[in-house]
């Protein structure tokens, strides 16, 4: 089947079933920019051709199976079932702004095994494909537009490790920002990372006006290596070259994302160690606070209480950098940063 995200094949369809050019168009534009339902993507269609598209054309890679609303803040926990029987967790975020944005995955589990996260305690199971990957953005819009809101910002920030899956996300955000598909502002567009310095610098040359984001949590080796084993592979030199190179290219500041942990990243040792891995690097600093993870117990990790979060954060802008405390959101659904973990949760009730 054609995969409904594939531009070139679905052109091609339409060459092969005689489909005007105009009304190419018209299903293009319904689809991928409006992000209508598959009926009204398919009412675009000469009528013949309908059954046609309907069959050869796989619509729907994931199938949505369960849907968690917090009862705190604006978020939504989207569980997605793949052809495969494999689930992955999206996250839908409504902010008081009126911002509205998603969470996506790109890997069912994640290899980069951190010590503060869910999904990494899943191991890898395999790499989401592009279809996978976009059609978490079309459903997720769907759902937006249903409630008279706009999608406007995508991160991929969900399971797994975009840097790992590093052709399919390519090519996701090449979808994604293309004017014919998707049409997404580059700049609305956040990959995160652990940290892959070689693929970190290759996606700044590729896509010099999407944002990247290090997920660095510690500028000491010997609490990195606790944190993010991957460390063991690429060192915080190697990392901060590779960070020098992502701005350089990109030209603006490199969002370092920084968890911090009481007693162990938020010292005044941490301190002095992220001042200076980020001297002479453009860089915004997010702190954020950390969510608890069933399993993590063991390891101590406790969350920096509120005070001392904002104490760490004033004595960064003290120093000149750019700082932002986030706020999580998602965490009564463990659907905030660190706790996807492919659990299907009860579905949404029915408000009809």
């Amino acid at each position: 089947m054609i995969a409904v995200h594939d531009l070139p094949a679905l052109r091609a369809l339409a060459r092969r079933l005689k489909v005007p050019e105009v009304e190419l168009r018209r299903v293009e534009k319904r689809l991928f920019k409006h992000r209508m339902p598959v009926d009204e993507v398919l009412a675009a269609l000469p009528p013949a051709t309908r059954t046609v598209w309907r069959n050869e054309v796989d619509w729907a890679p994931l199938e949505l199976v369960s849907r968690q609303d917090s009862a705190v803040d604006g978020a939504s926990k989207l569980a997605f079932q793949a052809r495969d029987g494999a689930v992955i967790e999206s996250v839908l975020l409504r902010f008081h702004t009126g911002r509205s944005s998603v969470c996506v995955s790109t890997q069912v589990g994640c290899a980069a095994d951190c010590a503060f996260c869910a999904t990494g305690r899943l191991g890898l199971k395999r790499n989401l494909t592009t279809a996978e990957i976009l059609d978490q953005v079309l459903q997720a819009a769907r759902l937006f537009h249903a409630e008279g809101r706009t999608l406007r910002n995508l991160v991929f920030m969900g399971m797994g490790e975009p840097l790992h899956n590093e052709v399919a996300v390519r090519d996701a955000v090449e979808a994604l920002r293309d004017p014919e598909r998707f049409n997404f502002t580059e700049r609305h567009i956040v990959v995160s990372t652990v940290g892959v310095p070689a693929a970190m610098v290759r996606f700044a040359e590729r896509f010099p006006g999407v944002n990247l984001a290090l997920s660095l949590h510690s500028a000491r080796d010997e609490v990195r290596r606790r944190l993010v084993p991957t460390t063991k592979r690429h060192s915080l030199t190697e990392l901060r070259a590779a960070a020098a190179a992502v701005t350089a290219r990109q030209r603006r500041p490199l969002m370092i994302e920084y968890l911090l942990f009481d007693g162990v990243t938020d010292t005044a040792a941490d301190l002095a160690a992220l001042q200076a891995f980020v001297a002479g690097i453009p860089v915004h600093l997010n702190l954020i606070p950390f969510n608890p993870v069933a399993g993590t117990e063991p390891l101590g990790l406790r969350g920096t209480p509120p005070e001392r979060r904002e104490a760490f954060g004033a004595a960064l802008k003290r120093a000149g950098l750019k700082v932002t405390l986030r706020r999580s959101l998602g965490a009564d659904i463990d659907g905030a940063c660190g706790q996807l973990a492919r659990r299907v949760g009860p579905a949404a009730p029915d408000n009809d």
